[in-house]
């Protein structure tokens, strides 16, 4: 597996070695050695998500309060996201940046987000399906929203999908009422850089 940081502080894209045979494909998606290898830290997993998304869906942007913050591995199994990665922690040398990796069933890659870090991701293809395991489980008191539509963060969304066609962004209405990012910071209700390292320290 091969592992790379990303832009933002913490974060990484894996990728796996794939091994392919006339009967299909075989992979190993994470493995907590690599992990712990590129970050010094283990995964403590407490919940497995699963989501099936139509195209033009965008889930996010979501966070947790830090502490205790959640971590999360996420991959696509099936069909096609632009998974985005936006760093929330107030301090951070990357604060208000983006970044954004193609997850689909071809390269198989996988994406690591530690705590205090936002996640949203664009279905780019029909039904695609995303995993992710996190370090703590859902709780709604400290789960958080931030507008992914917010002119501040410019996020880049897809216009198009996999097969070529055109894309009509589809948003929750939770996503739709979350504040921009200056709202949430105005709030305090981010999470802080100092916080976030302090949770491995």
């Amino acid at each position: 597996m091969h592992v790379e940081e990303l832009p933002i502080p913490g974060a990484l894209v894996l990728t796996p070695t794939l091994h392919q045979d006339p009967r299909g494909t075989f992979l190993e998606w994470f493995r907590a050695p690599d992990l712990r290898a590129a970050t010094g830290r283990d995964l403590a997993l407490a919940q497995a998500n699963c989501s099936v998304s139509a195209a033009g869906v965008v889930r996010g942007v979501h966070y947790a309060d830090v502490p205790p913050g959640q971590a999360k591995h996420v991959f696509c199994p099936a069909g096609a996201v632009l998974d985005v990665v936006v760093d929330l922690r107030v301090g951070s040398p990357a604060f208000g940046r983006w970044t954004s990796v193609l997850l689909d069933d071809v390269d198989r890659r996988s994406v690591f987000l530690p705590e205090g870090v936002g996640h949203a991701f664009c279905s780019l293809a029909e039904g695609s399906t995303v995993v992710y395991l996190c370090s703590t489980g859902y709780a709604p008191g400290r789960e958080h929203s931030v507008d992914p539509l917010d002119p501040d963060l410019a996020i880049t969304w897809p216009t198009h999908g996999r097969d070529g066609s055109g894309l009509a962004i589809r948003l929750s209405e939770k996503d739709s009422a979350a504040p921009s990012l200056q709202q949430a910071l105005s709030a305090g209700r981010l999470p802080t850089w100092a916080a976030s390292r302090q949770l491995h320290a």
